[in-house]
């Protein structure tokens, strides 16, 4: 067997078993389902979820204000409307 042929047999075989993987796979658990729907309805995910969500805002604000090569007024108005 020459090595392109090696190539080729190793490529079909993960192929297969990647088809078989999928195919008969282990179905999801239903605890896994309830899990992400108790996450969805628990107050403090919630609260967690709007905490991160504001906090990446904040950071986008702050990186856009680092690399922006506006003057030093357009500056001093977006730290102004921070505060």
């Amino acid at each position: 067997m020459n090595p392109f042929e090696m190539v080729v047999m190793i490529v079909a075989i993960t192929a297969i078993a990647s088809v078989l993987r999928a195919k008969y796979g282990r179905p999801h658990s239903r605890r896994d389902a309830t899990d992400h729907a108790v996450a969805r309805t628990d107050p403090d995910a919630t609260r967690a979820r709007e905490e991160i969500k504001a906090l990446k805002d904040r950071i986008a604000v702050l990186e856009r204000l680092a690399t922006d090569t506006n003057s030093a007024n357009a500056l001093d108005r977006e730290i102004e409307k921070l505060r």
